[in-house]
């Protein structure tokens, strides 16, 4: 198995606990309880098969079946019954079941088997979206609600928190899914070819069209254009827009005739849009226009059930066929711990530094290094200190060995600024007494010579001791 095994756990309340199940990650089983009644289509759509409890004269796997086929959708079923009641076991496979198993504990290997034997494999091509908490499966649930219907839709949420996601997923639930999906942030380009991006050029139109080129607008005819970080959007790009809107008609740059839209809009701003309306910087009818119905994303901070399925799933992802990596339980409170003020593109940067650091397969405390460093007063003196040193672990492979290490500075940490400079100090100073030369030291640090130079003059004016051979 390449991927990992996505389980629909269904149970009559929900009590499979995916923490309590670390040992199925060994045999590459990613196991989601949920209760029938929350199971939602999107549940369905990326599970690789469906595990339900069957018990007595349980309707639990007509109405999974009866789920199913509202969906449209073919998801293996296998039925847990109990052992000793043969009938119903046989009954479970007249209902559409594809196997019955015992419903005594399995081991994980057992369930390898069973999967093996059923030749239920992981499908890669599915969407690998994570909902675990219930803020998060509340959202969800909003989301396909708000996908059946043919509005325009405004995602509101910090950075990293996974508005494209949630774009995807209200694209892929629609009646549009079968058309194309183009998404485009508006601040990544400068004005004028924001507005060749998306509305295109007819042949002549300026010099060097030299033939025609529809826009994004026109690319995602039938289906969904997704824009980011539509707070960006020029204020003369705003009342274009907006007419697009209201009218669904654009024509191209340089065109002479209207063309008629067939799209869903889906816009996503990080920014308060009602702040910049005050601020004169977005226009009021555009934000009404756009907020048909808006979608608001929780920081991660606020659905801490998702970190650990997502710390799983990255894990999952970047560690490949060949490597089994696990997590201790002092690494998992670190990490429901933290406030993740960079959300879930932040996770995902510290798994993937843990990864590289955990070279025995177990990822600690040790190796998750943070980004954010909070503001330190005085009873959190400790904590800035182990951020430091945490830095400097992960550092400390690239230096000699030998190398003498400096065990204090002369100036006492009281504040963050302290903080971050005397671990800066420490790492120069270790690179610079292991190098024969300072041109070395900066090839070590990954840094120019020149660039080296400068963290040693401001070093040595903010009073650290950097002496002037160094200093030179």
């Amino acid at each position: 198995m390449n991927n990992m095994t996505s389980v629909l756990w269904i149970d009559s309340a929900g009590t499979v606990n995916p923490r309590d199940l670390n040992a199925f990650k060994k045999q590459s089983i990613a196991i989601v309880p949920a209760c029938l009644t929350q199971v939602s289509e999107h549940d369905f759509m990326t599970a690789d098969v469906v595990v339900v409890n069957v018990v007595g004269k349980s309707s639990a796997l007509k109405e999974l079946l009866a789920k199913l086929a509202a969906y449209n959708l073919s998801v293996p079923v296998i039925a847990r019954v109990p052992s000793d009641n043969f009938d119903l076991v046989i009954k479970t496979m007249r209902q559409g079941a594809l196997t019955a198993v015992p419903d005594n504990k399995l081991a994980p290997e057992d369930w390898r088997q069973i999967f093996d034997a059923s030749e239920i494999k992981s499908n890669s091509s599915k969407s690998a979206y994570v909902f675990a908490d219930p803020v998060s499966r509340n959202l969800l649930a909003l989301a396909e609600r708000v996908a059946s219907v043919d509005v325009t839709v405004l995602l509101a949420g910090p950075t990293g928190s996974g508005k494209e996601v949630l774009a995807r997923i209200l694209h892929d639930a629609s009646p549009r899914h079968g058309g194309p999906f183009i998404a485009f942030n508006c601040a990544a380009m400068p004005e004028n070819l924001v507005e060749d991006m998306l509305f295109g050029h007819d042949k002549g139109s300026f010099t060097g069209a030299t033939k025609v080129q529809p826009g994004l607008f026109e690319q995602a005819q039938g289906g969904t254009i997704f824009l980011d970080e539509i707070g960006e959007m020029s204020f003369h790009l705003q009342a274009k827009f907006l007419r697009i809107l209201q009218e669904r008609k654009f024509m191209r740059l340089g065109g002479q005739k209207l063309i008629d839209l067939d799209i869903r809009v889906i816009a996503a701003t990080n920014r308060n849009l009602k702040d910049a309306i005050v601020e004169r910087t977005f226009r009021e009818d555009l934000y009404f226009r756009l907020s048909a119905f808006k979608l608001s994303i929780p920081p991660l901070r606020e659905r801490t059930g998702d970190i650990i399925p997502l710390v799983e799933q990255f894990i999952s992802q970047q560690a490949g066929q060949n490597l089994a990596m696990t997590f201790t339980p002092e690494a998992e409170q670190s990490l429901l711990a933290y406030p993740w003020p960079g959300n879930v593109r932040e996770l995902q940067n510290v798994m993937i530094r843990a990864m590289v650091l955990a070279q025995q397969g177990v990822i600690d405390t040790e190796h998750l290094i943070y980004d954010d460093i909070p503001t330190i007063e005085s009873s959190d003196l400790s904590y800035a200190r182990s951020l430091a040193d945490a830095n400097l672990r992960a550092a400390q492979p690239f230096y000699s060995d030998n190398a003498p290490r400096e065990t204090s500075v002369s100036k006492p940490i009281d504040q963050l600024s302290d903080a971050i400079k005397s671990s800066e100090y420490k790492t120069i100073s270790e690179a610079l007494q292991a190098s024969r030369s300072r041109d070395q030291a900066a090839e070590k640090l990954g840094i120019s010579p020149r660039t080296l130079r400068h963290k040693l003059q401001r070093l040595r004016e903010q009073g650290m001791p950097v002496t002037r051979a160094y200093a030179r």
